[in-house]
């Protein structure tokens, strides 16, 4: 009987290992100046994605209440697309490659990001033809009507049409993150800025013999960059620039059960943060009609701004964590996950009190109607105070994606979910105040941070990385 062979959990012993020297990095240097090293390139491309949205809503803006609102009905959905091909199934590549690569096991990280890419493009195709086909009748359930589903369609079907190009080139980010490589995937989304800037507006708008889309040139705009990005980074992996190579050959169920296992329970986590905004969405159309709707919104827009904060200080925490539990560093995982939490958790929460503070003057940049102003106002009033704990929960739950570990945080969304969600319905129901609603909202994103938080200190992470499968080629 041949008995296993338990991992290095020394760093005296690791450096004895045949691990490449990116991969040591991550299980050596101090904790917090690595992490800040990883996430400012990151942090800071994300932040200037983010910006990018906010202009592309303030050019559309100058639409008409109309566009806005159509555009708000679709914020959701297609937010939905990049937090589950960035964070979720993402998370899932990053996590299997950089367990695989702590593990020593170079050869399953390369087969890893190629099954990643097929799969992604699967995805991404299914979700294309949904919102095509059932465009109409989702947004006529969510009280959208006249102009404003005209606006919310055509915004939405060029987004989708397009959708595969985002899934496919976030695979091909999320492979490179797990190496630890935040810089290239960066540059990537810096890359988009700088396009999308000057090309939304000339879309929207049109110049000289170009015409222009209307809001769907918007959306136009971001497809042009999805082809841009993902020919470049399928470009960068096939030159042999990085860690990583693509390497084709037969499927194999393991690697897609690898990125299954991680990436298909934190979707569930993403469907339901988004199913929050989708049925808030819908009750304060319900109750207040198209100029709350707007409001809402664009209010809405600010605390989207906290998933790429959060993804900016979370997402190296993955290979992070991941790449030490593959090597056995236990404590040094559980050190970096919540020095993680509590940078993202100051961030978050700097953002949410400027917002509630200066609620008015963020919501004059998009529009002046009186009904849209108070609104966005009092939402961010209400739940603006409470942001940091969705950035700290959310850097947990990257951290406990890089530990192969998401059943208990999957439990904690699923809280905050039913908190939020049943408090909005509930006030719906009775045509409540739209006060209430908000603070349902307010009361999910603090029970959020506050019980990831107690979850991540309880969970023994040695089951995840020990269980992991010693398969491949070394090299």
């Amino acid at each position: 009987m041949t008995q296993a062979v338990a991992p290095p959990t020394d760093p005296e012993s690791l450096a004895a290992t045949p691990l490449d020297p990116r991969t040591q990095v991550l299980l050596s240097d101090p904790v917090l100046p690595l992490i800040l090293r990883l996430a400012w390139p990151n942090l800071l491309v994300m932040l200037l994605q983010a910006s990018t949205g906010l202009i592309e809503t303030y050019w559309v803006g100058r639409l008409g209440p109309d566009a806005l609102a159509g555009m708000a009905l679709v914020f959701p959905a297609f937010m939905l697309m990049q937090m589950l091909s960035v964070g979720a199934m993402g998370g899932g590549v990053s996590s299997a490659v950089a367990r695989a690569l702590g593990a020593g096991r170079r050869g399953d990280a390369d087969r890893i990001a190629f099954h990643g890419v097929l799969l992604f493009g699967l995805i991404g195709a299914v979700f294309s033809v949904l919102a095509i086909v059932f465009g109409r009748p989702f947004y006529t359930a969510l009280g959208a009507k006249g102009g404003a589903l005209e606006a919310a369609l055509a915004y939405s079907n060029v987004i989708f049409a397009g959708n595969i190009l985002l899934w496919v080139m976030n695979a091909f980010a999320s492979a490179l993150r797990g190496t630890g490589d935040m810089l290239v995937p960066a540059g990537v989304t810096g890359l988009g800025v700088v396009l999308i800037v000057p090309l939304s507006p000339l879309l929207i708008y049109g110049y000289g013999p170009l015409p222009g889309f209307g809001v769907a040139g918007g959306g136009l705009a971001i497809v042009i960059f999805n082809a841009v990005g993902c020919a470049y980074l399928a470009w960068h992996l096939l030159a042999g620039r990085s860690l990583l190579s693509l390497r084709a050959g037969d499927l194999e169920w393991r690697f897609f059960a690898d990125i299954l296992k991680i990436g298909a329970l934190a979707s569930l986590t993403t469907v339901q943060t988004n199913l929050i905004f989708v049925v808030v969405t819908a009750v304060v159309g319900h109750l207040a009609g198209d100029g709350a709707l707007a409001g809402y919104g664009t209010a809405a827009r600010l605390e989207y701004l906290l998933i790429p904060l959060a993804f900016g200080f979370g997402a190296p925490l993955v290979p992070l964590v991941g790449t030490n539990i593959g090597a056995g560093l236990l404590d040094r995982a559980r050190r970096i996950a919540f020095t993680g939490g509590a940078t993202t958790f100051v961030a978050a929460t700097a953002v949410g009190l400027a917002g509630a503070v200066f609620c008015r003057q963020w919501l004059g940049l998009f529009g002046s109607d009186p009904i849209m102003l108070a609104t966005g106002a009092s939402y961010l009033t209400i739940a603006g105070p409470t942001f940091g704990f969705f950035g700290l929960g959310m850097a947990l739950y990257f951290a406990s994606q890089g530990a192969g570990h998401l059943s208990l945080p999957l439990a904690v969304t699923a809280m905050r979910t039913v908190i939020a969600v049943g408090g909005a319905v509930l006030v719906g129901w009775w045509d409540g105040p739209l006060s209430v609603v908000f603070a349902a909202v307010a009361v999910g994103l603090l029970a959020y941070g506050l019980v990831m938080t107690f979850v991540t200190a309880k969970t023994d992470w040695r089951v995840a990385g020990h269980a992991l499968p010693m398969r491949g080629d070394v090299r």
